[in-house]
């Protein structure tokens, strides 16, 4: 699994994966998540209306993406 420091580290190489999986997320929105996994939770939350736990269980599944 990604750790937030390899997210943070990666972002800018990620960036553009997270925007095709989740294409609600404007530029804006991926600016100011910047690798921030809290922030992109809360970003997952608001634009998808899913509950926290739904948008960790989403999160995990991109980072294990990226992972291999």
């Amino acid at each position: 699994m990604v750790n937030e420091d390899i997210l943070k580290g990666k972002w800018k190489q990620i960036k553009g994966e997270a925007q095709r999986k989740w294409g609600k997320l404007t530029d804006d929105d991926l600016d100011e998540i910047n690798g921030n996994r809290e922030v992109f939770l809360g970003k997952i939350q608001e634009n998808y209306g899913v509950a926290e736990e739904e948008a960790e269980t989403m999160l995990e599944e991109f980072e294990r993406e990226q992972a291999s």
